[in-house]
């Protein structure tokens, strides 16, 4: 499996954090050992205090942890088939509505539309 997509969300906000500082830091060209390492650091600081703030404020982390989630796709609940299920689908789903023929028919009557 390709590295790039088996990595986790935390490997994926280093590294783009990284390549980040390097972009910021080097302007493209060569960075230094020691600007590099102190880009790392930063950015893992940075990450550990976001999920300390989160941790304080969401007591679930996972949405399939969810008590309300569990009990809506119970057995039970709303959704009994899940959430891949054909109700699911229906009430979720957003539907696509060609109105380019009334926007030409506005324009042509001289009606100004903001883009």
């Amino acid at each position: 499996m390709n590295s790039v997509l088996a990595m986790n969300r935390r490997g994926f906000l280093k590294t783009a954090g990284m390549a980040a500082a390097v972009a910021m830091i080097g302007g493209g060209v060569l960075v230094p050992v020691s600007s590099r390492a102190a880009a790392l650091d930063f950015v893992g600081q940075r990450q550990a205090s976001v999920y300390q703030a989160d941790a304080k404020v969401y007591k679930i982390r996972k949405s399939q942890d969810n008590p309300m989630i569990k009990k809506l796709y119970g057995k039970e609940g709303f959704l009994p088939e899940g959430p891949l299920g054909h109700t699911s689908h229906q009430l979720l789903h957003t539907y696509y509505y060609d109105r380019s023929a009334g926007v030409k028919a506005l324009r042509a009557r001289g009606v100004q539309l903001k883009v």
